[in-house]
C-alpha cells in the first residue's frame, strides 16, 4: 500500500527511516543510512515522547489494517489527496498546439454537417501544424508530428486532397516528414464493443493506437470520423461515455492531442450548435474544446454579397449563446484546384479538389471614413429619403452615388444597406414619421444633427436597428 508523501520518521534496526509502503506484516522503509529495506512491522517503532509520533503510529498501522481489509473484501483503494498549496505560477500552462483547439492530454471535436468541408478543413489544419507555416492565419509554435486517420474514404482520396493542398500553397516534399495519413478501409480503429453482455473497451486496440502514437512521437491525432472508431449505439450515453474518456486517456498517456471529427443530426435547415452532434451528449461533455461548422445562409451570402454561398463556411468554438455574429466568426472557402492527372487529352478529366482557404467576412464599413460619411449624409440631408428599400426614393440611393457604388452589384447594395443600419443604430441617422404626397404616413431617415431644416417630423421612431 503506498503511503503520501512527508510520512513521520520511523526508527527500527537499521535506524531512522521513512516508511512508503505497507503490507499486512511488513513495511517497505527509506533507511537514512542504508537506504531501501523492508522489514518487519513489529521491527518498526516512534519517538513515544510526542503526541505526533504516537498518532502517527497508530494511524501506521490503521493504514495496514484497512489495506487488507480492503484486499480480503476486493474493495478498490480511494483515498482523498489533501491539497498541497503551490505558487499558481508554477503550474504549467495548457499545452496548446493549434490555436485554442488542439491541446495536449485533452480531445477535442469538430461537428458539422456533411459536405460543408470538415474533413477538407482538417486536412489544411494538420498541413500548417506538419509544416509549421500559418496556412489558415494560425501559426503553430513549431512544427509538430500529425496523423490524419479517416475512417470511411480510401487512401487515395485523402492523397488527393494533400497533393491539391500542396499545389495551392505551395508546399514542399520535404516539409511534410511529421505526417502520417491511413484510411479505415486498411486499418481499422475500433476501441469500444457494445454487445448483449454490454459495452467494453477493446483493450488490445486502444494498447495498440497508444503504442504507434508513442512510437512515431505523433503530436496530433485526427480520427475522422467519431463514429467509425466504435461499435457502440450512439445514443447510449453511459457507452459514448466510455469511448470518450478512454480517448482521454490515451491523449493522457502520450501526452498527445487527439481530434474526434463527429457528425451531426438533422436540424431541419437551422444553423448547427455544438449540442447537435449525432446521438449522446457525453462526446460533447468530454472535449477540451468544440467547435461546428456551418454553411454560409441566403441571408449570409446577401450580406456579403455573395453569388455561391456553397463555397463558403464559418467555424464557431462553443455554445450557440456563445457565437459572434457572421461576421466575427472565423470564415472560409473552398476553392477549386486541379491535379493535373488527366490523360492530357481535349477534355480535363483530371480531379478538381476543393481546398480550404482564409476568407474574411466583409466590414460594410471598410473604406468608409470622414470624408466618405460627410458625403453620404451631404445627400441624405438634399432630399426627403424613405426607409423602405423597394421605394423609388429610397435612402440608399444617394447614399450609392455620393460613394460610387452600384446599387445592381449585390455586393455593393448588401454594403449600402449594411452602413445605413450601421449609421441607424448609432443613431448618426435616425428614422422619423411623416406624410408624403398623398398624406399616407411614410418612413424617412434624415440625420439626427441636421442644421438648418431640422426634423421633416417630430415623430421620430428610437431604437430602429436597420434599413429595411
Amino acid at each position: 500500500m503506498q503511503l503520501a508523501e512527508h510520512q513521520p520518521v520511523f526508527h527500527g534496526k537499521f535506524g531512522e527511516g521513512t516508511v512508503l509502503a505497507l503490507t499486512e506484516t511488513t513495511a517497505t522503509v527509506q533507511f537514512t543510512s542504508v537506504g531501501l529495506k523492508r522489514v518487519a512491522l513489529s521491527f518498526l517503532h516512534t519517538d513515544a515522547d510526542t503526541a505526533a509520533a504516537a498518532s502517527a503510529a497508530r494511524r501506521l498501522h490503521a493504514e495496514a489494517a484497512s489495506s487488507v481489509h480492503g484486499q480480503l473484501h476486493g474493495l478498490p483503494k480511494i483515498e482523498a489527496t489533501p491539497f498541497q498549496w503551490c505558487d499558481p505560477k508554477s503550474i504549467p500552462p495548457r499545452r496548446w498546439l493549434y490555436g485554442n483547439h488542439f491541446v495536449r492530454r485533452f480531445t477535442s471535436t469538430t461537428v458539422a454537417p456533411g459536405g460543408v468541408g470538415k474533413s477538407s478543413l482538417l486536412i489544411i489544419e494538420a498541413l500548417a501544424m506538419v509544416t509549421g507555416r500559418p496556412l489558415l492565419g494560425i501559426k503553430p509554435a513549431a512544427p509538430l508530428r500529425v496523423w490524419y486517420w479517416n475512417g470511411e474514404d480510401p487512401l487515395e482520396e485523402t492523397e488527393r486532397r494533400i497533393a491539391a493542398a500542396c499545389l495551392h500553397f505551395r508546399i514542399a516534399r520535404e516539409e511534410l516528414e511529421g505526417l502520417f495519413i491511413d484510411s479505415g478501409r486498411a486499418t481499422e480503429i475500433v476501441i469500444a464493443e457494445q454487445t448483449r453482455s454490454g459495452f467494453s473497451i477493446t483493450r488490445p486496440v486502444a494498447d495498440a493506437l497508444t503504442e504507434t502514437i508513442r512510437k512515431n512521437k505523433i503530436d496530433v491525432s485526427i480520427l475522422d470520423p467519431f463514429v467509425s472508431t466504435h461499435r457502440v449505439t450512439e445514443n447510449d450515453n453511459n457507452a459514448i461515455d466510455g469511448v470518450a474518456k478512454q480517448f482521454g486517456k490515451i491523449a493522457d498517456a502520450t501526452n498527445s492531442a487527439i481530434e474526434l471529427v463527429h457528425h451531426v443530426r438533422k436540424t431541419g435547415g437551422a444553423k448547427v450548435t455544438v449540442e447537435d452532434g449525432r446521438g449522446a451528449v457525453a462526446l460533447l461533455a468530454a472535449a477540451r474544446s468544440a467547435r461546428v461548422l456551418n454553411a454560409m445562409t441566403g441571408d449570409e451570402a446577401a450580406k456579403a454579397g455573395v453569388k455561391t454561398p456553397r463555397r463558403f463556411f464559418s467555424v464557431e468554438n462553443g455554445k450557440a449563446n456563445m457565437a459572434p455574429p457572421p461576421e466575427k466568426a472565423d470564415w472560409y472557402q473552398l476553392v477549386s484546384v486541379a491535379l493535373g492527372n488527366g490523360d492530357g487529352g481535349l477534355l480535363d478529366n483530371g480531379d478538381h479538389v476543393a481546398v480550404v482557404t482564409p476568407w474574411t467576412f466583409p466590414d460594410v464599413m471598410d473604406g468608409i471614413g470622414g470624408s466618405e460619411v460627410e458625403r453620404a449624409f451631404a445627400a441624405i440631408s438634399a432630399s426627403r429619403w424613405r426607409k423602405n428599400s423597394q421605394s423609388a426614393a429610397w435612402v440608399g440611393i444617394p447614399v450609392a452615388e455620393a460613394l460610387g457604388l452600384d446599387l445592381t452589384d449585390p455586393a455593393h447594395k448588401a454594403k449600402v444597406v449594411g452602413m445605413l443600419k450601421t449609421w441607424i443604430g448609432s443613431k448618426a441617422l435616425r428614422v422619423v414619421k411623416a406624410f408624403d404626397e398623398k398624406r399616407m404616413e411614410r418612413e424617412y431617415v434624415e440625420v439626427a444633427d441636421a442644421s438648418g431644416g431640422g426634423s421633416i417630423s417630430s415623430s421620430s421612431e428610437e431604437g430602429d436597428d436597420g434599413a429595411e
